[in-house]
């Protein structure tokens, strides 16, 4: 209808047509006058189609002179150039893309989202050196292509190794989407950075720019509006770009790793050696780059077995320079970004890799640098820019396997002399430091840490200290084992004899009877009697209650009964006897629980030594009961609860506590022996509120089963079954034996 007339040509023709002037149309269509006068100038871009169905409805056009000014607009927009080869296209794909089905569904959605919310929308794909963040964005851009009518882009901003000039990457792109360069060259960067807006916002394009540096890289690349959709990856997370959306990745999941390394092998030889596949998958840390190279070495020495390859990579000092392939090195990736790093940070990531457990906190950043918590912190955040660290939703840090070697190489390589060393033994100190802190809050000799003592992290409260073993128990317990090794024998005995009362917080934990035979062995190498009989009592506690070796409980107990007879030490003598007596307790020796806790009995009170006292009655009340004498045994735990409830009483805090709740279930079953199912009920009632309200789970789900079981006896099932669903509740916190009974008891109650 138009012809070959310019858009602005037409469109001037039509406002003079309908005798309007530019205010006129700008009132009737919503369009900005300026904008109205550029347009019919060939100032600007021709607009977007919502803009030209303004205009044709503010000049009152018919539909069918609707359509023809909207294929004028059409005709009018610039088209891809076919010299741009060179320029930007897509790499090669990848064949053998394996896994991230979550993170290519959430880039699906986006897609989705694009047309509907006329909005561009902009993904920062971050994550570490060799993660996969090219090879993920480039599927995606695959996948997603016919959704993208006018164009797919991909750009490599070389972030890393002599990063693209923003300006180079705007010339690229807009060469890319056809403007021509007699137009290009009336522009500086500002106007072609508003120019590429333009055009991404009226198209629906998707752009890839890969490998950006950081935000003042891409920041002029992104559009600010329409339908596009842009990827952008980096090893920075780039928090400094608004309104973009973020997908971290980080390794693959083992599956993920063992189904690439399937593929590239293929499935015969991979399956003939799936034990060996699997374990290259570990030592590979999962990381896609070293997934690939790891096979594609394989591939080419089709001679080796898979197991050749698990030897080579299982010895850590040749792990990174075996993966390498051709001209492709997993180290390599990693060095490109360690040399970025300012000189505190490179120190802080080589620090960082002797922290012997799997994750940790600015605090262990500070304690390796000597520095406060808040300068390590800042530090830190900078690996975690650079994509050499991993901030996790919980406020702590990870570092990649393989990364954490590549660190390791170069503190052995560029570490001032002795740096390492003095670095291990402040991160040591720390950690044991911290752990006889924390432990000591359930000690009632000490309690709250002194005013005098500053740590790098808060311990204001037991459940602090309870919180803070719990969570760095993976890294204590490595610089426990270190210590023991290294013959620090005194650290060795304080760092357990604080860990006394804890333990029972954390029964099923696994370790501490490693944990107290270290520190009997300690004790042993400082000739400390009285150390080590603590040490010998508390093994038997662990022998007993987390790995049910009873026999060498009691052993173990006597052994300890010895030396603190040695030391002349009632408290440990006494506690010696009481341990031998729970030993007997879980054999169902009566005999033997009767002669070793009364011994105890007499010993504490012919001492005047009371701390012990309640456990040595309630084991001696028991061992009445399985002689048949419950009405004696009665008598004897009522003793206990008067004790304690005595306003002089020398027991107090959390050891009263675990005294309390372990007394009224002894009633409890006292009663429960006498048929006197209510008074039962009542004393488990007590029991387990009390265990519940200090933590220790192991006996809520006992004292559960045994309330159950009473409750089961006066008819009232709809309770029992509550209880007995919560101790399923309690999982793995609860004891095997439990769950079990639990299930059996559940399984023998009618349907409800």
């Amino acid at each position: 209808m138009y012809g070959k007339k310019s858009f602005g040509t037409v469109l001037r023709g039509l406002r003079q047509r309908g005798r309007l002037t530019m205010e006129e149309l700008a009132e009737a269509s919503g369009v900005s006058v300026r904008a109205i006068g550029d347009m019919e100038r060939g100032r600007s871009l021709v607009p977007q189609r919502r803009t030209v169905v303004a205009l044709a409805e503010g000049l009152g056009l018919t539909d069918d002179e609707r359509e023809a000014l909207l294929t004028t607009a059409r005709a009018a927009r610039p088209t891809p150039a076919g010299d741009m080869a060179g320029t930007v296209v897509p790499p090669r794909l990848v064949g053998d893309f394996t896994g991230r089905e979550p993170e290519l569904a959430l880039l699906r959605v986006a897609a989705e989202r694009a047309p509907a919310d006329r909005e561009a929308s902009v993904w920062v794909v971050s994550g570490p050196p060799g993660c996969g963040k090219t090879t993920l964005a480039l599927k995606a851009a695959a996948d997603l292509a016919e959704r993208f009518p006018d164009g797919c882009f991909v750009v490599d901003l070389h972030g890393v190794d002599g990063p693209v000039d923003t300006g180079e990457a705007l010339l690229k792109l807009l060469k890319g989407l056809g403007v021509s360069d007699r137009r290009l060259a009336q522009e500086d960067q500002e106007g072609r950075a508003g120019l590429l807006r333009a055009l991404l916002g009226d198209r629906r394009c998707l752009v890839v720019l890969d490998n950006a540096r950081d935000e003042g890289q891409v920041r002029a690349l992104l559009p600010g509006g329409g339908r596009s959709l842009v990827l952008v990856t980096s090893r920075r997370p780039l928090t400094g770009l608004e309104d973009v959306d973020r997908l971290a990745l980080s390794e693959m999941s083992q599956e993920e790793a063992v189904d690439l390394l399937r593929r590239i092998l293929g499935a015969e030889r991979a399956d003939a050696e799936a034990e060996a596949v699997a374990r290259v998958a570990e030592l590979c840390g999962r990381l896609p780059l070293a997934l690939r190279v790891a096979a594609n070495w394989l591939t080419v020495r089709s001679g080796w077995t898979v197991d050749h390859l698990v030897r080579r990579l299982a010895d850590e000092e040749r792990r990174l320079g075996a993966l390498a392939a051709g001209d492709v090195r997993v180290e390599a990736a990693f060095e490109l970004s360690y040399r970025q790093l300012t000189g505190q940070a490179a120190r802080m990531l080589r620090l960082l890799s002797l922290v012997p457990g799997p994750d940790m906190t600015a605090a262990y950043g500070a304690a390796l640098t000597a520095t406060d918590v808040f300068e390590a912190e800042d530090v830190m955040e900078e690996l975690v820019e650079a994509g050499l660290l991993q901030a996790t939703f919980t406020g702590r840090y990870q570092s990649h396997d393989l990364l954490r070697l590549f660190a390791r190489a170069r503190l052995s390589r560029e570490g001032e002399p002795g740096e390492r060393e003095a670095a291990d033994d402040r991160l040591r100190a720390w950690l044991l430091e911290t752990a006889v802190v924390a432990g000591r809050w359930y000690k009632p000799e000490y309690g709250a840490p002194p005013s005098s003592w500053r740590g790098l992290v808060p311990l204001g409260s037991a459940e602090e200290a309870r919180a803070w073993l719990r969570s760095e128990a993976p890294s204590w317990l490595a610089a426990l084992r270190c210590a023991a090794r290294r013959g620090e024998h005194t650290r060795v005995v304080e760092t357990a004899h604080a860990m006394e009362w804890f333990v029972n917080l954390w029964v099923h934990w696994g370790h501490w009877p490693e944990v107290f035979r270290l520190a009997g062995e300690a004790a042993t190498a400082l000739d400390d009697p009285y150390m080590r009989a603590f040490h010998l009592n508390c093994e038997s506690w662990a022998l007993s209650t987390c790995e049910q070796r009873y026999r060498e409980a009691v052993e173990r107990a006597d052994e300890g009964l010895e030396h603190a007879r040695r030391a002349q030490d009632v408290h440990q003598q006494v506690s010696a006897l009481v341990h031998a007596a729970g030993g007997y307790w879980q054999l169902g020796e009566a005999q033997g629980i009767a002669e070793r806790s009364l011994a105890a009995v007499n010993l504490s009170e012919d001492s005047g030594y009371y701390e012990v006292w309640p456990q040595a009655v309630r084991l001696y009340g028991s061992a009445l009961r399985l002689l048949g004498r419950a009405e004696d045994a009665l008598t004897q735990h009522r003793r206990i609860i008067a004790f304690l409830d005595a306003p002089d009483c020398p027991v107090s805090g959390h050891v009263a506590d675990i005294f309390r709740t372990r007394t009224h279930q002894a009633l409890g079953l006292d009663n429960a022996e006498l048929g006197r199912w209510r008074e039962a009920a009542d004393h488990f009632r007590l029991a387990r509120a009390q265990s519940s309200r200090i933590g220790i789970f192991h006996r809520e789900a006992e004292q559960l089963r045994h309330l159950a079981e009473v409750l089961i006896e006066l008819g009232e099932t709809e309770e029992a079954r509550y209880c007995l669903h919560q101790i399923l509740a309690l999982g793995d916190a609860a004891d095997d034996k439990d769950l079990k009974a639990a299930q059996k008891l559940l399984d023998s109650l009618p349907a409800e």
